[in-house]
């Protein structure tokens, strides 16, 4: 990895927890998060008061779902209307922060926290129907504008208005919205081989990725 070090007005705009737990498309969901003032503790499984609902959410590589005003203020002018922090189901919002754009291993220092990107965000019909639009989740997705799921590489609190420093970014290619929307065999091959601690999940598509077109040696 490379140290980067910059601030560049970035920040957290606000820390979303849980605020009830709702019917769901196909069960319950926490997709319902609002803003929390003050600092909010958070260690390896996530932010204290926040939980979730379905076992394919959350865990260590998805411990903080962190979104963008950018990206949110992007679906607010497709939908027309504001899209408050929490909308997305995010525990951060921030400011300045190319989320999407960041690549998978990238490390951001909040105060005394530190993040690692983990893998994007996959929606599912909750996220429509927390939103309120048919079919939404689809949109978001094709958007690329998916958001970061992160583990806690070192716990702490985190209080709007926090400074964000990306810490150190990794030598490949591969950024939140790459992985999402699909990468071909060369730039999975280059995220296996970059040193990354990659989430389980994404390690396993990216060799199925590579195996699809592996070279073929020739023999003389």
């Amino acid at each position: 990895m490379v140290a980067v070090m910059s601030t560049s007005q970035r920040s957290v705009t606000a820390v979303c927890v849980v605020h009830a737990i709702k019917p769901g498309h196909f069960h319950d969901t926490a997709i319902d998060k609002r803003p929390r003032s003050g600092p909010t503790s958070v260690d390896e499984v996530g932010l204290d008061g926040d939980e979730h609902v379905d076992g394919s959410h959350g865990g260590r590589d998805g411990a903080v779902y962190v979104y963008a005003d950018e990206d949110a203020e992007y679906f607010a002018r497709q939908l027309g209307r504001p899209l408050a922090p929490g909308s997305f189901g995010e525990n951060v919002r921030t400011s300045g922060l190319d989320v999407s754009g960041a690549r998978l291993g990238e490390r951001w220092r909040i105060g005394e926290v530190v993040l690692e990107v983990c893998k994007p965000r996959t929606p599912c019909a909750n996220l429509s129907q927390h939103v309120g639009v048919s079919d939404f989740h689809r949109d978001f997705h094709r958007s690329g504008r998916v958001g970061a799921l992160c583990r806690v590489l070192h716990p702490g609190a985190l209080t709007p208005g926090d400074t964000v420093l990306i810490e150190t970014s990794p030598h490949h290619r591969v950024t939140v919205a790459d992985f999402s929307a699909g990468i071909d065999a060369d730039a999975a091959r280059e995220l296996l081989a970059s040193g990354v601690s990659l989430a389980k999940e994404v390690r396993a598509k990216a060799r199925r990725i590579a195996a699809r077109d592996r070279p073929v040696s020739s023999t003389g």
